[in-house]
């Protein structure tokens, strides 16, 4: 796919499902960037293309929902030998059927390298999530031992609680046994998808990753190593730009948030409008995410919002086993 596929796309985005009739016993809701039916011990999980920052939704981006879903999905393919995911089934290219869990309140942050917030608590002279760093690194220097940052997942739209690990512990969040059986597991799946990006030329930088428990087993669930959740840069030039001491060629999507912060948004009053060919530029970042961490063509295949809307109820019906309620 090509960039100016996009522009004529703009106007073929989800927004939300529009599901009016509903089985009985079937509940929606929507997050910032998914909207979920659940129905009884299962959801239909539906990426749509809204899009945030800092913490506000702010419009639809051509093709992401699908690049995500999709993304995951792959992912998910291959990390199933390291351990179980929540999927169910494909229902589109957008929408998964998902087991539910018991979701461990804990995002599990994996750090490779010193950026982001661990960059800024380190220049502050904090520790990074209880841990203590070597003196003399530097940005964007890698860690010889990937670092488990994890925080507290906050109800009610609160940001995140980053904390130590003696703190989670402590606190009684997670038990002992089952945060080893994480931080091996988590480890593991940074170190498969360190692999597949160094593959593609792009190294894994930080990542987050959720858990839930199914049956007592430990399950992957959310989105994996997404432009979204994940930090990539290009492997080619990252040991002369580290030398040099310049920023790193990143793949995500900074650059909607720093279109933001350049015209005064910070995510507090009313937010500028975002011309058409900026969300252009944030789908073709999304795009060549999804092009360049799997190696292939992206093709967009779901962009019909009405017909997904039709496919989603089709499936709550199917679960459920019955009609409108």
């Amino acid at each position: 796919m090509e960039r100016g596929d996009l522009a004529g796309l703009s106007s073929q985005t989800l927004r939300a499902l529009d599901l009016p009739a509903l089985p009985r016993g079937a509940r929606l809701s929507s997050g910032k960037v998914r909207d979920v039916v659940t129905i009884g011990g299962e959801m239909l999980i539906t990426t749509t293309d809204r899009i945030s920052a800092f913490d506000r939704v702010l419009a639809t981006v051509p093709c992401k929902g699908e690049v995500l879903n999709t993304l995951t999905l792959f992912w998910f393919d291959r990390t199933a030998d390291l351990v179980p995911n929540h999927l169910l089934e494909r229902v589109s290219r957008r929408t998964v059927r998902a087991s539910r869990c018991e979701v461990v309140p804990v995002e599990v942050v994996v750090r490779g390298y010193l950026t982001g917030s661990a960059l800024r608590d380190y220049q502050a002279g904090r520790p990074v999530s209880g841990i203590s760093l070597p003196a003399g690194m530097r940005p964007a220097q890698r860690f010889d031992v990937p670092l488990i940052t994890p925080s507290t997942k906050e109800a009610g739209g609160q940001h995140d609680r980053p904390v130590s690990r003696a703190e989670l512990l402590a606190g009684g969040l997670v038990p002992g046994s089952l945060w080893e059986e994480i931080e091996q597991t988590a480890l593991r799946l940074f170190r498969r998808g360190s692999e597949v990006a160094a593959a593609n030329g792009l190294i894994l930088v930080d990542t987050k990753y959720e858990f839930g428990l199914r049956g007592g087993n430990l399950t992957l669930v959310d989105e994996v190593h997404t432009p979204d959740s994940s930090r990539y840069w290009y492997a080619d030039t990252y040991d002369s730009l580290f030398a040099a001491g310049e920023r790193q060629r990143e793949l995500d999507k900074e650059y909607l948030r720093q279109w933001l912060l350049e015209h005064g948004f910070q995510g507090d009053g009313e937010p500028p409008a975002i011309p058409p060919e900026v969300l252009v530029e944030v789908a073709w970042r999304y795009v060549t995410a999804w092009q360049t961490i799997t190696g292939t063509e992206f093709a967009p295949r779901s962009l019909d919002a009405a017909a997904e809307s039709r496919l989603v109820l089709e499936a709550a019906r199917r679960a459920s086993g019955g009609g409108p309620g």
